[in-house]
């Protein structure tokens, strides 16, 4: 398999599941918790396959 980007690597690919996963998650937090977890999860989700790319 040929590698022709950082978007054929599969630790990227399972790094973009966790983002998508991450967004998905605080629908079931308290509604307190909402706005500042909610931030640092997803801040922190994307800063994983940005920082592989």
């Amino acid at each position: 398999m040929s590698i022709k980007s950082f978007e054929d690597l599969q630790v990227w690919q399972m790094a973009m599941e966790l983002v998508v996963d991450c967004y998905r998650a605080p629908e079931g937090f308290p509604r307190d918790e909402r706005f500042g977890l909610t931030s640092q999860l997803r801040r922190a989700a994307v800063s994983i396959p940005a920082n592989i790319a």
